[in-house]
C-alpha cells in the first residue's frame, strides 16, 4: 500500500502516553482484542465506506500481524510486546498510528500511540480541522489506550 511505505515521512500530529500495571505480553494482548474489539462495531465499516477507505473489512491473521486489517488500517509492522505500526488513507489523508511498548518498572508498561498524518488539499484542510482541530481525535486515542489498559490489567 502507497501510504504505508510513506510512513516515516508523514508529518508527526500528536502522541499519548499511559503506563499499564501489565508486563509487555498482557499489553499486546490487550491492544490487539482492542483494536479489533473497537474496530469492528458497524459505524467502523459505515465510516471507512463513507471516507473511502482503502481497507474497509477485518481479515488477515490474528493476533495482528503484518498485512492484518479492520476498517480504515492495515498492519504495517507488528513486533509483538514492542511496536505495533498501522497505516491507512482514505480521500482526505494518508496516516498512521503508531504503538510503542516499553518497560515502566517491575510489572508495567509504557504504552504510547503517535499519529502521523497528511492532509492534502482544501478537503484534507477541512477534515483535518474537523478530526484533529476540535480534539475529536484526541478523545480518541485517549479512550483507546483507557480501554487498552483496562484490558491488560484485567
Amino acid at each position: 500500500m502507497e501510504a504505508m511505505m510513506q510512513i516515516p515521512s508523514l508529518p508527526y500530529r500528536d502522541e499519548h502516553t499511559t503506563v499499564v500495571a501489565a508486563g509487555a505480553d498482557d499489553v499486546w494482548r490487550g491492544l490487539g482484542d482492542t483494536l479489533d474489539r473497537s474496530f469492528s462495531r458497524p459505524g467502523a465499516s459505515r465510516y471507512a465506506r463513507l471516507v473511502g477507505c482503502a481497507d474497509r473489512t477485518a481479515s488477515g491473521p490474528r493476533p495482528l500481524a503484518e498485512g492484518s486489517t479492520f476498517p480504515g488500517f492495515r498492519v504495517a509492522t507488528a513486533v509483538p510486546g514492542r511496536e505495533l505500526v498501522l497505516g491507512g488513507r482514505h480521500r482526505f489523508s494518508s496516516y498512521a498510528l503508531i504503538f510503542r511498548l516499553e518497560p515502566a518498572g517491575p510489572g508495567r508498561s509504557r504504552l504510547t500511540a503517535e499519529t502521523r498524518a497528511t492532509f492534502p488539499g482544501p478537503a484534507g484542510g477541512l477534515y483535518r480541522l474537523l478530526v484533529l482541530g476540535t480534539g475529536g481525535h484526541a478523545v480518541v486515542v485517549r479512550r483507546l489506550l483507557a480501554a487498552v489498559r483496562r484490558r491488560a490489567e484485567t
